[in-house]
């Protein structure tokens, strides 16, 4: 499913134009991206948690040539499903 997806299906099921529905995504999409980057979490219950993660630099291997190299600390975004969404994707339901 893609963002175009998303927006049409939001637009459908909230009786919403498309244009307030495009709307409403981007500006969640974009509430979440700021939050993260400040390094709070985002929480949506019964769906699951995002995260910032910080992860230290290391020694990695180029597998093409097996030739070390550095790689630098980096943040991450972390997600982890809440139980239902855990429950609603093996079961094949929302």
């Amino acid at each position: 499913m893609t963002k175009q997806d998303i927006i049409n299906q939001v637009s459908s099921r909230a009786s919403l134009s498309r244009a307030k529905a495009e709307e409403a995504v981007e500006t969640v999409i974009e509430l979440i991206k700021e939050s993260l980057g400040h390094g709070e979490p985002v929480i949506l219950r019964r769906f699951g948690t995002f995260q910032v993660r910080a992860k230290t630099k290391r020694l990695g291997r180029n597998p093409k040539t097996g030739e070390e190299a550095e790689i630098s600390a980096r943040k991450v975004v972390r997600f982890k499903s809440g139980k239902f969404f855990k429950q609603a994707v093996d079961d094949g339901t929302t």
